[in-house]
């Protein structure tokens, strides 16, 4: 019975062992050379929220084009 419960305990060692090393792999530190690198990282990463993202679309919606520099107008075609 003594052994039984010993090798349970190892046992439940090796598993809580194995858990922390899985859990390590899955958040491994990572380094940026600039912010800019990181914030770059963090939006790939970061899903933006539907309805975040359905208000950016309307306040984006009503903007036109900046105007055209004169001598893009003056030598270009005609439509933009």
């Amino acid at each position: 019975m003594k052994q039984q419960s010993k090798l349970n305990s190892q046992q439940q060692a090796e598993e809580s062992a194995r858990a922390l090393s899985g859990h390590t792999q899955q958040t491994s530190a990572q380094e940026f050379a600039t912010p800019e690198e990181m914030l770059r990282h963090d939006a790939l990463h970061t899903p933006v929220p539907p309805t975040i993202a359905f208000r950016l679309q309307q306040s984006i919606g009503p903007l036109t084009p900046p105007p055209r520099s004169w001598w893009r107008r003056f030598f270009g075609p005609s439509n933009p």
